[in-house]
């Protein structure tokens, strides 16, 4: 789809991709629209810090990367108090919107920027040269109808700042993110629907390896929350298990018990092999993963992290739907 988009839209030469650190779903629903761009003869440079950096430059050691501090969101161990947590980080977010904002600023003449595609990042805008937002999320669920209608008033204020808007979902009834993406009322700027955005591609039948892959993502302490309760039943769980922690550093495969096999991160395509040689997925309902997911036309069984309203928006969903089968954390 980016082919079609792209040279209509912008004629750019340099891209700056800059996806948001929440969590690993941004950085790696970019890595599609960093291989197009390369495809369609453009200089992606890349930015971000930590886990999406490490991500980032395994797929695309080649590419310039830019050290650019995250929102640095931090959750909570209880459901009930996530929303609180996440509301009382709001002014450190605005802090780092301005301050990415700032950075753009500076950096956009020293590297010779011609187009930014920020995903999720509200302060990468300019008026000095076009500037794309992506996100699914034109419509952030909250637990109460008017925190949901003040955030989605100042959701829309940042995103009109941008030259256009991508949503990673299809256009019309059939699609994947339901009112997050297709809200009634949409952002006073152009409004692109990418389609399903996925690194994976289904291939030819795989010989089934594992029972069942359980592939962990999201952020502490969450992520390690979910880690533990699957260790701790690891016994009474049966089959062959590969287990994908989340965590990019090593690839390398250790066994846990005699059935259960571990690593802490795999790449791309050795992820989308692990995949297709499973039975089933247990994962987290993160948009990215359920876009590869769907990619891949694979049995998944989805565990919102608890108080994420998206995740748990999206789970029940795509159960309503019959796609996939959804249970809570604590169950």
């Amino acid at each position: 789809m980016l082919q079609k988009i792209l040279p209509v839209i912008f004629k750019p030469n340099t891209v700056l991709v800059a996806p948001l650190d929440w969590g690993l779903g941004h950085a790696t629903r970019c890595i599609p629209l960093i291989q197009a761009l390369i495809a369609l003869g453009h200089k992606p440079i890349l930015a971000g810090e930590r886990q999406q950096e490490v991500l980032l430059r395994q797929e695309f050691p080649h590419l310039k990367f830019l050290n650019l501090e995250g929102y640095r969101i931090s959750y909570s161990r209880k459901k009930w108090w996530l929303p609180f947590k996440l509301l009382l980080q709001f002014p450190k977010v605005f802090t780092a919107i301005d301050k990415e904002h700032s950075w753009l600023e500076k950096i956009i003449k020293e590297h010779k920027i011609d187009l930014v595609i920020s995903d999720n990042r509200y302060g990468l805008w300019t008026d000095k040269i076009p500037c794309v937002i992506i996100t699914h999320q034109l419509l952030i669920k909250a637990p109460f109808v008017l925190l949901e209608r003040c955030m989605q008033k100042i959701n829309y204020n940042y995103i009109r700042r941008f030259s256009a808007c991508w949503v990673p979902d299809e256009e019309g009834t059939e699609n994947v993110a339901g009112d997050l993406s297709h809200p009634k009322k949409l952002p006073a700027i152009s409004v692109h629907y990418m389609g399903l955005l996925s690194r994976f591609n289904k291939q030819e039948e795989q010989v089934q390896l594992y029972d069942c892959c359980i592939a962990l993502s999201g952020p502490e302490p969450q992520r390690g929350m979910l880690e533990k309760k699957i260790l701790e039943q690891a016994g009474e769980l049966k089959g062959k298990i590969l287990l994908v922690r989340g965590k990019p550093g090593t690839n390398e495969k250790r066994y846990i018990t005699n059935n259960i096999e571990a690593c802490d991160h795999l790449p791309g395509n050795e992820l989308q092999k692990a995949f297709q040689q499973s039975e089933y997925i247990i994962c987290r309902s993160g948009y990215t993963t359920v876009m590869e997911l769907l990619s891949l036309q694979k049995k998944a069984i989805l565990i919102p992290t608890p108080g994420q309203t998206e995740q748990e928006y999206l789970a029940a969903r795509l159960m309503q739907k019959g796609i996939c089968f959804s249970v809570r954390q604590d169950d």
